[in-house]
């Protein structure tokens, strides 16, 4: 179904520091788990006066194992793609440490309940300096370009490191696996228009907060963009063939993934029905999804 072949042959060990390039290195948090894969990475860019993107969820061993590797430099920001609880929350104690300055596209609106993953939202997240698309950080010897990809989350960012043509893309896009995309905050529609930025840029080399980097990370996101429209042509086959419900659709179409990553399964099915129905291919009525006929349609 997928057409991507994932890439989950990553070495890195929970606490130890590791260089990537002249400029990236990376320290992984022991939160391994079904959805963080071997854990979440905090990479650090610079030497000197550095930055540290994604510090993690509030996790000490992390904490102290991020200190260690800035000892003797200065930590100038903080950066944070998005705020789920595995990426944002260790923001603060790192700020008390360093005093270095949290930046980040900003909040989310309060969504209300609902299912929650192992990477449940970030509700005290406030940066103190909120990056918009576009916005850029320079520092000594290196510069990092804010791209806003909504998709997984509303307030997603990428970074793009212009030194080394690199781009950190948080959990928008992975070599291990896909994002899970969990309305009401995330949305398909964005997800996949946040998919096709990418490809306008020139980036190549993505170094995930989840699994390994990729050095053809264009390649990986055409393969992500086809997956999905394959993922949403399914999805409507089911329900014009008769499924009415999510859990109808999630049991047949993922019938051999791992149990423990159905209600992720479940949650992005919800958002690719809520993209055909904004495409006006099918209703919910009743908590029934039909499809609606394609009358007057080239």
């Amino acid at each position: 179904m997928t057409g991507i072949i994932f890439d989950k042959s990553f070495g890195a060990t929970p606490g130890q520091c590791g260089r990537l390039s002249p400029l990236v290195r990376r320290v992984l948090c022991g939160n391994a788990s079904a959805y963080t894969f071997k854990g979440t990475s905090s990479f650090i860019i610079g030497h000197g006066r550095v930055a540290i993107i994604d510090p993690g969820p509030d996790d000490e061993a992390h904490l102290g194992a991020l200190l260690d590797a800035v000892r003797g430099e200065t930590v100038t920001h903080i950066l944070v793609t998005h705020s789920h609880a595995d990426h944002s929350p260790l923001a603060a104690k790192l700020k008390a440490a360093t005093g270095a300055a949290v930046l980040g596209f900003g909040p989310v609106a309060a969504v209300g309940g609902g299912p929650r993953l192992d990477a449940g939202i970030d509700h005290a997240f406030t940066p103190d300096v909120r990056m918009g698309h576009g916005d850029v950080l320079a520092s000594d010897g290196w510069t990092l370009e804010a791209l806003h990809t909504p998709g997984h989350m509303s307030n997603h960012l990428c970074f793009a490191l212009a030194q080394e043509n690199t781009l950190f893309t948080g959990d928008h896009v992975m070599a291990w696996a896909t994002s899970v995309i969990a309305p009401p905050d995330g949305n398909m529609a964005d997800y996949m228009a946040s998919l096709r930025l990418l490809l306008e840029r020139e980036e190549n080399v993505y170094h995930p907060a989840h699994g390994p980097s990729s050095v053809n990370g264009r390649s990986l996101v055409r393969g992500l963009i086809a997956h999905r429209r394959m993922r949403e042509a399914a999805i409507l086959g089911r329900i014009k063939g008769g499924d009415r419900t999510i859990a109808e659709i999630v049991a047949a179409i993922y019938a051999d993934v791992d149990p423990r990553l159905h209600g992720a399964a479940a949650l992005s099915t919800r958002a690719h029905v809520e993209h055909l129905v904004e495409q006006g291919l099918v209703r919910e009525e009743d908590g029934s999804i039909v499809s609606l006929p394609l009358v007057g349609r080239d």
